[in-house]
């Protein structure tokens, strides 16, 4: 993809595996000076052994003060992609407290509190910048014994909305993606099985999952200039599932 990012500082979460670690990466090909954050430090190890400019942060986002302190110490941010989320799936009848706190602590507060710490230094800097949060189509649809899942990622929908209307003064835009399934190792743990996979893509016109490069493209059109009045969308990446109202 033709679009650069030199002279910028980027910070992505849940950046050890899949697409988090493809977006951290390509942000790093493309010019930006990369913060990777993950609780996992043999992914982080593999990741600077990889690309060996990209700085590491190995946090684990629940526990809030040191994530604070670490992200504070990055000092500027431009770019912000929160990435980082768990899924625990349990029917409706089943869903447990635990897993419900669990879920809404990772994917939503952990959000809005990395996100407060970045665009804290894009606002005293007054240089605008762009934040891109990685929702899900199960936001936009019911899925079954996804209860907890979608609400977290309904929430972050509501939170991107806010964002941007709150931080678009400050010129800085906040935009969601909600990816399909998406064909990393992670998922297709849970995919692979064509008992359960082929009615998912029976319900996609365009007939697959999603690759990683297909989110990836978007997160960066989103984060970069090219998108610039693009504030507050919540951007189905799903191959028309939702649009299909199956």
């Amino acid at each position: 993809m033709d679009i650069r990012f030199d002279g910028k500082r980027a910070l992505v979460t849940g950046a050890g595996k899949g697409i988090g670690r493809d977006i951290a990466k390509t942000l790093s090909q493309c010019g930006a000076e990369v913060f990777a954050l993950s609780r996992t430090r043999e992914d982080l190890d593999s990741l600077k052994k990889e690309v060996p400019s990209i700085h590491t942060i190995c946090e684990d986002l629940q526990d809030r003060q040191a994530t604070k302190v670490a992200v504070e110490n990055i000092g500027a941010i431009d770019l912000l992609v929160n990435n980082a989320a768990i899924c625990v799936l349990e029917p409706f009848l089943e869903v447990s407290h635990e897993q419900f706190t669990k879920q809404m602590d990772i994917n939503v507060r952990a959000a809005i509190e990395v996100s407060q710490i970045a665009a804290r230094t894009m606002v005293a800097r007054k240089s605008g910048g762009s934040i891109v949060n990685l929702s899900s189509q199960a936001s936009l649809v019911a899925l079954t014994n996804h209860t907890v899942y979608s609400a977290t990622k309904a929430a972050l929908d509501s939170v991107t909305k806010s964002m941007a209307m709150e931080l678009g003064p400050h010129q800085i835009r906040v935009n969601a993606v909600n990816p399909t399934v998406v064909n990393t190792p992670m998922s297709l743990v849970g995919w692979s099985d064509p008992k359960k996979a082929d009615p998912m893509k029976a319900r996609i016109p365009l007939g697959h999952f999603a690759e990683s490069i297909d989110v990836v493209n978007v997160v960066l059109f989103l984060l970069s200039d090219r998108s610039a009045m693009v504030n507050g969308a919540i951007l189905p990446i799903d191959g028309g599932f939702t649009a299909s109202g199956i």
